[in-house]
């Protein structure tokens, strides 16, 4: 190569790499800005919701506080929605600025890593069993080192999409947020020693026979209780399809099951999560149940450990083993993403 052709290219290269870096840059921007705005604002909401409806704050979606005093949590995720809604709105970090996102970064990383490792230690222990074994504290914790690293780097430049590039990763993460929560919680199984198991209705067809979906959700609950997890089986749900009730044909199953119909209550006006939930607590109440096994799909589970936790109910998961995959059960799961963000504000309209 000529010293001539070296001049013609090497500015071109240069700038080719210069381009890609600035790229690659607003794209890690765009991520952490986006990230920060999601957590802050959800942080935000809890933190007043909280304040407005105690059991609001569902911040136990993205960072376990549970070990914290009420008081102490709730000003974590106070700051956690200044310190990252700042960043996400000005992301020109000043000197204080810059160290105080770094190390509250550092902090909410510390405990979803710690978390993560509980998780971890309980799936290999066998106290719980996952498909996946990768919890969403894992995830939320790469996400929170996005914000870390773009604070430590400091090197934000406004550009022409820099606004954008957040708001479509903010409107992404408020979409993934819940799907991870139904792919990774949702199927973890939490099965464990209790006084009830609570299983939730599905469809029943117009000549009594429970659906597919209904079915498995009753024999998995069914095995709960022959098994000696709890003693007690609580059958929720609604009107059939012009003829039996689901819970007729729930009950009917669980007998078939091995049930003692002794032990089985029945909810006939579980119309809808919220139904369910409220009126099952009295009915747990007057068996003296204070530890709950809710059974259900993998994606409607996330919905129901809130509703439960907000009715100040001990409840832990189990998934219904499923037959087949549900030919329905990319709609279910988008439809489940609204249902579980408006059951989540639904105390504060």
């Amino acid at each position: 190569m000529t010293d001539a052709t070296r001049t013609l290219v090497s500015p071109t290269l240069s700038g080719e790499r210069a381009k890609h870096s600035w790229h690659l840059r607003d794209a890690k921007w765009g991520l952490a800005r986006g990230v920060a705005a999601f957590f802050g604002g959800f942080s935000a909401l809890n933190a007043l919701g909280d304040a407005l409806a105690p059991g609001f704050d569902a911040s136990g979606w993205w960072v376990d506080l549970r070990r914290l005093p009420h008081w102490l949590s709730w000003c974590v995720v106070l700051l956690s929605a200044i310190v990252l809604g700042a960043f996400a709105a000005r992301p020109r970090l000043g000197t204080l600025r810059r160290q105080l996102t770094i190390g509250w970064s550092m902090l909410l990383m510390a405990f979803c890593g710690a978390n993560a490792i509980a998780f971890s230690v309980a799936v290999h222990s066998g106290r719980i069993h996952t498909p996946r074994p990768i919890p969403v504290s894992a995830l939320i914790f790469v996400a929170l080192l996005s914000v870390m690293l773009c604070a430590l780097k400091n090197d934000f430049r406004p550009g022409r999409f820099a606004k954008w590039r957040a708001v479509a990763v903010l409107a992404l993460v408020a979409f993934a947020c819940p799907v991870a929560q139904m792919v990774l919680f949702g199927k973890t199984d939490y099965r464990r020693p209790a006084d009830a198991v609570v299983v939730f209705g599905a469809r029943v067809y117009p000549n009594g026979k429970p659906s597919l979906a209904l079915a498995d959700r009753v024999r998995t609950a069914s095995r709960l209780v022959t098994s000696g997890k709890a003693e007690w089986l609580v059958v929720s749900g609604g009107p059939g399809d012009r003829g039996t009730h689901e819970t007729l044909a729930m009950r009917r199953l669980a007998i078939r099951m091995g049930v003692p119909a002794n032990r089985i209550l029945v909810d006939r006006q579980g119309l809808t999560t919220h139904d369910t939930v409220q009126n099952s607590v009295p009915m747990l109440k007057r068996i003296g149940a204070k530890r709950v096994l809710a059974v259900s799909h993998f994606y409607h589970l996330p919905r129901i450990k809130l509703a439960y936790q907000r009715a100040g109910v001990e409840v832990y998961t189990v998934p219904a083993t499923e037959s087949r995959r549900l030919r329905k059960l990319p709609w279910f799961m988008t439809r489940e993403v609204a249902a579980l963000w408006l059951y989540y504000v639904s105390p504060l309209t």
